[in-house]
């Protein structure tokens, strides 16, 4: 239950009242009308704008049609107290025993509390990681594959229907690069003396396998063979033996993929030549010569004629290339028959998680959406910032393996996939990401992982101690009519609860904001809540989670405990986190 939107419902629900009482006009818009917690948590539980976005069309003063509707609302049976503030804000304070409901919706709902409807099964895509199929992932890879991970989770939880996909670049010049660095390692696993490795080709140690098993399968064949004789095949091979590698590493990460599409495969279809056909058709591709771009000239600037996608015409600044000099298309002619080619397999909602250095690319890509789905189509881009990796404080040196980045295999190995994947989300996708080794695997309050998981852990370890002091039939929390929320009074309890019973709203929130970090935010807040109660109860005695003396008060604590881990094992669910019931 989204409380928030339920009263939406109760507030719609009195204003078509007042309008069939004649009290207010008919033709009413509630669009921009808000119902939401008050910035300041002093001013009640709930507040909304409705009086003031409807006096200027029903003819009225805010603080009158405010009055109106305050009447009404004291009429619910969950509402304690209804306030007009300011220019007719209308704040709300709702009954204990509504908050004490919600928290038999967390208990009846276990790990599944906060799963929704908003998406009502729409089908969403979501591309991330995406690299180029040149080597192992890196840990600057680690961030987009668990920001898109997390965020086709949150999609999820919110009710729609989501494909994670991995779009394979290898239709470009660095597959031919490729397969020259796997002809080169090849030479030298037969016994040549390579020397250096040359400047343009890949230098990791990584290649040494993919060549020994191309010599077991083909033997010599390729040694003294013409580049053009070996080059596509060896394209082929190493490129599948790179997917291969970047699966296993994303499978140490907990990443999968529902569907792999290849660009050669695209091209070979002649799915490039139908996209850029239809455009041209629409009367969307000219041949033109584009201005020079402004500021300095690049060296290689070459003012000449060439086959253009109208770009301009769906917001982007300039018009596009889609065709290279040689004739052959370009990576953006290919990206939109890709894209195409989504929206033709269903998704009109697509979001793809890329670099921030692809930031250039995102306005053309978009106007390409708009153009090939005719408006049908819409192209959210969540461009993942650089993550600096340190220990210490001190820069962590480069991978020998990898040649000249760090692995994702190897920081996985070194503070495990939880720590990885919650770290990568506790910052907005485009803000900058420091990862130090040594202070993601501290136990202080300072490691949100760790706070986030001891609270979870905490509360399963009063769990454990009530059943061995009272005994397993004691603590029982099956049976919710043997509980008595009334007990939970002290404010403290009542604000963890509130805290408890916004999970709803922000998982509709986050997902409707592509913003998969709020989750991190908020369960950093339920556990600082927890932690902050359970500090009172070691002041206050009578604040304990569990009185030998009083079962009743025992149930209802432990009840609360429950919801609360249930609440922080749901989202971190959503992050692919494994929740903790013991800290070691």
């Amino acid at each position: 239950m989204n409380l928030f939107e339920h009263f939406r419902g109760e507030i719609g629900g009195i204003i078509e009242t007042l309008v069939a009482d004649e009290d207010l006009p008919r033709g009413l818009n509630l669009d921009k009308m808000s119902v939401e917690p008050p910035r300041d948590a002093a001013h009640g539980d709930i507040t909304t704008n409705a009086a003031m976005i409807l006096a200027k069309p029903a003819a009225m003063k805010p603080r009158d049609v405010a009055a109106l509707i305050s009447r009404r609302l004291e009429d619910l049976p969950d509402v304690e107290t209804v306030e007009i503030a300011g220019p007719g804000f209308l704040n709300m304070r709702l009954k204990a025993a509504f908050w004490h409901a919600r928290l038999g919706d967390i208990l009846r709902a276990g790990r599944a509390y906060g799963d929704g409807t908003l998406g009502q099964g729409g089908k969403v895509n979501v591309e991330y990681v995406s690299a180029n199929p040149t080597g192992p992932m890196h840990v600057g890879h680690s961030r987009g594959a668990v920001v898109g991970d997390a965020l086709a989770a949150l999609l999820e939880k919110a009710g729609y229907d989501v494909t994670r996909e991995y779009y394979i670049n290898d239709a470009g010049a660095q597959v031919d690069v490729l397969a020259r660095s796997v002809h080169l390692r090849y030479r030298e696993v037969f016994g040549e003396d390579i020397g250096a490795i040359p400047e343009g080709l890949y230098p990791g140690d990584y290649l040494i396998p993919v060549a020994e098993a191309l010599k077991k399968r083909d033997g010599a064949c390729w040694l003294d063979a013409p580049e053009e004789d070996w080059l596509a095949p060896l394209r082929t091979f190493a490129v599948a033996a790179m997917m291969d590698l970047i699966r296993a590493d994303l499978d140490v990460l907990g990443v999968h993929h529902d569907v792999f599409t290849s660009e050669r495969a695209l091209v070979d279809a002649g799915k490039v030549d139908a996209a850029i056909a239809g455009l041209q058709q629409r009367g969307l591709i000219y041949e033109g010569v584009l201005t020079p771009p402004k500021g300095k000239l690049p060296d290689d600037w070459e003012e000449r004629e060439q086959t253009l996608f109208k770009a301009t015409r769906f917001g982007d600044d300039i018009d596009r290339p889609v065709r290279k000099s040689d004739g052959s298309w370009t990576y953006f002619a290919s990206d939109m028959a890709y894209h195409m080619d989504k929206f033709a397999r269903g998704f009109s909602r697509m979001i793809n998680v890329w670099g921030a250095d692809h930031g250039g690319y995102v306005k053309r890509m978009q106007s390409a959406v708009k153009a090939l789905s005719e408006g049908k189509g819409d192209l959210d881009v969540k461009l993942c910032q650089m993550v600096n990796l340190m220990d210490g404080g001190q820069p962590v040196k480069m991978s020998k393996r990898a040649g000249n980045f760090v692995t994702l295999r190897e920081l996985v190995e070194r503070v495990g996939k939880d720590v990885v994947r919650f770290i990568m989300l506790t910052r907005k996708n485009d803000a900058p990401l420091d990862f130090d080794l040594a202070k993601v695997t501290e136990q202080s309050r300072d490691n949100p992982v760790f706070y986030v998981q001891y609270a979870h852990a905490r509360a399963h370890s009063v769990m454990r101690h009530a059943a061995d002091e009272l005994g397993a039939d004691a603590v029982n929390l099956d049976d919710l009519s043997a509980i008595d929320f009334t007990r939970l009074g002290d404010e403290a309890e009542v604000q963890l609860i509130r805290l408890l019973a916004g999970w709803p709203r922000l998982v509709e929130s986050a997902a409707e904001a592509h913003e998969p970090h709020r989750v991190a935010y908020y369960l950093n807040d339920v556990a600082a809540l927890f932690h902050a109660l359970w500090n009172k109860g070691k002041d206050d005695a009578s604040l304990r989670f569990v009185h030998a003396d009083d079962l009743s008060l025992t149930r209802a604590r432990l009840a609360l405990l429950k919801a609360m881990a249930d609440v922080i094992a749901s989202g971190l669910n959503v992050f692919g986190v494994t929740p903790v019931e013991e800290m070691r």
